[in-house]
């Protein structure tokens, strides 16, 4: 039996610091990796991450139009841009928040910020009139009709299915 197979206690200390360094080097990876995720929009829970929010999106869809929710936590209605350009819509925002605090003995002073850039794409191209939007406590709906052409697409897709079925 050679040495390549016996146990680790048998290596060398050069061949164990080795192996840690590797073991560190892959999870210093892992973490870096992690680190460049963004955070919803409790960025204090990731501190080296300064400035980066992603809102939580939820989408559905209707025969006649899609539905897309964003949680938008201490968001102000006035710091959201919603823009549509041919089969995609983009939300933009900044959040930012101050608190400020003078007792006798001490003056506390608390700031966060971030902005955010959501693109979602469709499968149609999108009329801006026929985008409506309604914000409230946080929450922004936006609701998007279809286009006529993809609605009676829809509408035979569903037919030739009931009949297939």
């Amino acid at each position: 039996m050679t040495r390549a197979f016996l146990p680790s206690i048998f290596a060398s200390d050069k061949d164990v610091t080795s192996s840690f360094q590797s073991l560190q080097k892959e999870i210093d990876r892992v973490f870096d990796e992690f680190k460049g995720m963004a955070p919803r929009f409790d960025t204090e829970i990731f501190p080296g991450i300064k400035g980066q929010i992603t809102p939580k999106l939820d989408m559905s869809e209707t025969d006649d139009s899609v539905e897309i929710t964003a949680e938008l936590p201490g968001v102000k209605e006035e710091d959201v841009d919603l823009s549509v350009s041919s089969n995609y819509l983009t939300l933009k925002g900044e959040k930012s928040a101050s608190k400020e605090e003078k007792k006798k003995d001490y003056h506390l002073v608390e700031r966060s910020y971030g902005s955010f850039s959501r693109v979602v794409p469709l499968s149609f191209e999108i009329n801006p009139d026929d985008v409506k939007t309604d914000f409230s406590d946080g929450i922004l709906k936006i609701t998007i009709k279809k286009p006529a052409e993809v609605i009676a697409k829809s509408k035979l897709a569903n037919q030739e299915n009931k009949q297939a079925g």
